[in-house]
């Protein structure tokens, strides 16, 4: 660690040590999809629907770092490429003015190289294509070109919780991301969520087996 440029740590705003959602949730959440995550825990963790993957065939699943970041400004995501862990998935939140470019292959090469499973952002992004030719997991409100700053008094919060919409997530959950959206469940909810997300999906293919034979979902479901 570099004294100087990593002195950022020991601000009050900046929390290292966060309790993660076990590997093993994280790994069985992997292979479900996130509708079934939301229906199976009760309608939860529903994330803004706009933030959608850069690529279609991206998917994440892992602990949630949480950034505050001060809008038009992204100095707080390099720092917190730098407190992650491997695994670990950027939430990050640009303080209501989303129309700049806070990530892109730079950051994106920075992030796969450390091992970290993806960035949720409620702003823009921009390289597409390389971020698509990188592979990392990015889930963005859209894409800007516009350059960012980096204002080195501004305040931002890491591993802080995070407000979005109508939801709160902590740092530490269990953050899962697919085509279809974004679903977040706290980590202490994260084994009986997921457990039930399994059983919903074998529920769901005894379903799907007596429609192709004929059954109607209005009896199936008893409508």
């Amino acid at each position: 660690m570099n004294p100087a440029s990593d002195a950022f740590v020991r601000l009050p705003t900046v929390r290292t040590e966060i309790e993660r959602v076990a590997p093993p949730w994280v790994a069985r959440a992997a292979k479900l999809p996130t509708a079934t995550l939301h229906e199976a825990g009760g309608r939860i963790g529903v994330l803004p629907p706009q933030i959608k993957p850069v690529g279609r065939s991206m998917r994440l699943s892992g602990p949630v770092v949480t950034v505050h970041s001060p809008g038009g400004d992204n100095l707080w995501l390099h720092r917190a490429l730098y407190v992650a862990q491997a695994g670990d998935v950027l939430l990050v939140h640009v303080s209501g003015a989303p129309a700049y470019g806070y990530w892109g292959e730079i950051m994106s090469t920075a992030a796969r190289h450390r091992g970290l499973g993806g960035l949720v952002i409620d702003g823009c992004v921009r390289d597409a294509d390389l971020l698509e030719d990188i592979g990392f997991p990015v889930f963005a409100a859209g894409l800007c070109i516009r350059g960012t700053g980096k204002d080195h008094q501004a305040r931002g919060w890491i591993n802080f919780p995070l407000r979005l919409d109508e939801l709160t997530v902590h740092a530490g959950d269990l953050i899962v991301g697919d085509r279809d959206g974004l679903v977040a469940v706290p980590r202490e909810s994260a084994p009986a969520v997921v457990a039930a997300a399994e059983q919903r999906e074998a529920t769901e293919a005894g379903v799907l087996q007596r429609i192709a034979a004929g059954e109607r979902t209005l009896e199936v479901y008893h409508f």
